[in-house]
């Protein structure tokens, strides 16, 4: 009885931490940019639709992929003038800033998009993204967030590979 009622309390934290699918609310967070300047996602929304990309951070190296997936998006920024990007790099505190900083390199972002810190996985945990293994970070992922916090598109990579790129976004961003 003891070993059935802690398999259902694992499943039930498992439950609790489940990434946002489309049609569920987003959890509401708040991050600094490398600029130290504080974005809620709730002001976010307030303006229009979120696209919210959980990128793996700092590793132990600038995740390639990662690199592709924020290339792509900026390459098609025109195509996502309307709406506000999120770019969340996650990673332990210390030194974060400072890898985020060499991953944006000297890349100018356009005004609307946004990298945003998540020191000690803040974020990371609450959307249950934490890839919690040896030389992992987050799972990546990406979200598209209606004016109202509904998620309408959720994509969560459990392997390096398997980003949502930019031409799928848009074509979806068309469709609204």
């Amino acid at each position: 009885m003891l070993l059935k009622l802690s398999s259902i309390l694992c499943v039930v934290a498992l439950a609790a931490v489940a990434a946002p699918k489309p049609g569920e609310r987003a959890p509401d967070f708040s991050l600094a940019s490398i600029n130290g300047e504080s974005m809620r996602l709730s002001e976010a929304i307030s303006k229009g639709p979120v696209i919210l990309i959980a990128l793996r951070g700092y590793p132990g190296y600038q995740c390639p992929y990662c690199n592709r997936q924020v290339q792509d998006f900026m390459q098609h920024a025109q195509e996502f003038a309307s709406v506000t990007v999120i770019l969340v790099y996650p990673g332990p505190a210390a030194d974060l800033e400072k890898h985020a900083q060499e991953f944006t390199g000297d890349k100018p972002m356009p005004a609307n998009f946004h990298l945003l810190l998540d020191p000690d996985y803040r974020f990371t945990e609450l959307y249950g993204l934490r890839w919690d293994a040896k030389g992992e970070t987050a799972y990546p992922s990406t979200f598209l967030i209606d004016e109202k916090g509904i998620v309408s598109f959720a994509k969560v990579s459990t392997s390096h590979g398997g980003r949502t790129r930019a031409a799928e976004m848009a074509a979806m961003l068309k469709q609204k």
